[in-house]
């Protein structure tokens, strides 16, 4: 365990606390007595789409339109993700290309159909093809006389300098922007970016507060969804949030992407904390596990892989989302959502145990018991239980 106070200075006889830490001598006597401080929040379940998963940056407004006809009344959400702006930072500048129309329209359909219309973006960064660094490079964070670079992703991106008044200025901006159009759910990612920078006299901590504070207060009652962020800090600041990296369409990704990216892409890894970080769900936050896939196509998941990752994320979390065309669907995937839909609203008595190198996974739905056996380094499951 590491205390990050870097850049703090204290005055005579002034105090700060470098670690805080509670010991229980089970994980149940401290999971109670953490609960008794984090009562359940009651938040409402989402059961949505996002267009991530499957088109990445490659969206349209016929996509997104289409995708959208094919969902049913069990769903809640609809949620544009990444690609529809035209730059990472540029959040003022649809492109006209792949949206001719805009965004006002489809959300007036997605209202129509019942859903709550969701919107993703990065809030504390800019790439570097983006008019926002282009022109005004004023508004990034740099040390040692270069700009702070937050990773590799689009054309390489950029750390705003959170303590500007113009930058938080533009933020909110961007922001209102999108609740003005009527989107009602925020999907905000990247939010690690906004303490990667020092800032003078303040820990990391310090400015993840600040930071998640500040777009909790433009935000006001929007619901938001935190990615990428300090967890500590994102309690009481977000409604949601994903708990794990990014799901991969290969069950741990390509084997270069270990040695390109500290925060990589993993099924394997979301999965794990998927189940072992259940401990937040609805006391800190709703938990994101991330997305579940049922389609055939543009996947190297196996089937087995799949179902595994349905049953977890139905069981373990308070945000079910996938990025399938639902109208692609076949007989099986169809009832294998039927049954994740019934999980994710009626699954009770969920409790899990490490047996070996696998996990112990018990819960009670409808008055059927399941019992499964998790392997986490195949990623499937095993049914041991009473049907």
């Amino acid at each position: 365990v590491k205390s990050d106070i870097e850049g703090v200075i204290l005055k005579e006889n002034e105090e700060f606390t470098i670690l805080d830490y509670s010991l229980y001598n089970s994980f149940e006597e401290g999971r109670d007595a953490l609960y008794l401080d984090y009562p359940k929040l009651n938040l409402k379940k989402v059961f949505g789409y996002t267009s991530w998963y499957n088109y990445y940056q490659n969206i349209s407004e016929s996509i997104i339109l289409r995708d959208l006809n094919a969902l049913d009344n069990r769903f809640n959400l609809f949620q544009i993700d990444d690609g529809y702006q035209t730059f990472v930072g540029d959040w003022l500048d649809i492109d006209k290309v792949k949206f001719p129309n805009g965004l006002g329209d489809i959300v007036k359909k997605i209202h129509e159909k019942g859903f709550m219309a969701g919107i993703w973006l990065a809030p504390f960064v800019a790439e570097e093809k983006s008019s926002l660094f282009q022109n005004h490079k004023d508004f990034f964070k740099k040390e040692n006389g270069e700009y702070v670079k937050c990773g590799a992703n689009w054309s390489g991106f950029y750390a705003l300098d959170i303590e500007k008044q113009e930058v938080r200025d533009y933020i909110q901006k961007c922001l209102e922007y999108y609740m003005d159009l009527g989107f009602d759910f925020f999907k905000l990612d990247f939010l690690y970016a906004v303490s990667l920078p020092r800032y003078a006299g303040k820990t990391r901590t310090m400015v993840a507060e600040y930071g998640y504070s500040f777009l909790r207060s433009v935000l006001k009652d929007k619901l938001i969804l935190g990615c990428g962020a300090v967890i500590s800090n994102s309690i009481t600041k977000f409604d949601y949030l994903r708990v794990g990296p990014d799901l991969s369409l290969i069950f741990d990704d390509v084997w270069y992407m270990r040695k390109l990216h500290r925060e990589r892409i993993s099924t394997k890894v979301t999965l794990q904390n998927t189940i072992y970080r259940s401990l937040f769900n609805n006391h800190f936050f709703g938990n994101d596990p991330d997305v579940f896939l049922l389609r055939d196509e543009n996947s190297k998941l196996t089937s087995k892989q799949k179902k595994a990752i349905l049953l977890l994320n139905s069981l373990f979390g308070d945000v079910l989302m996938t990025s399938d065309n639902l109208d692609n669907y076949s007989d099986d995937a169809r009832k294998d959502l039927g049954r994740a839909f019934e999980i994710f609203y009626d699954a009770k008595d969920l409790t899990f145990m490490r047996v070996g190198n696998e996990i112990q996974i018990d819960y009670i739905v409808n008055g059927r018991i399941g019992k499964y056996l998790y392997d986490p380094e195949e990623g499937v499951l095993r049914y041991v239980g009473q049907k």
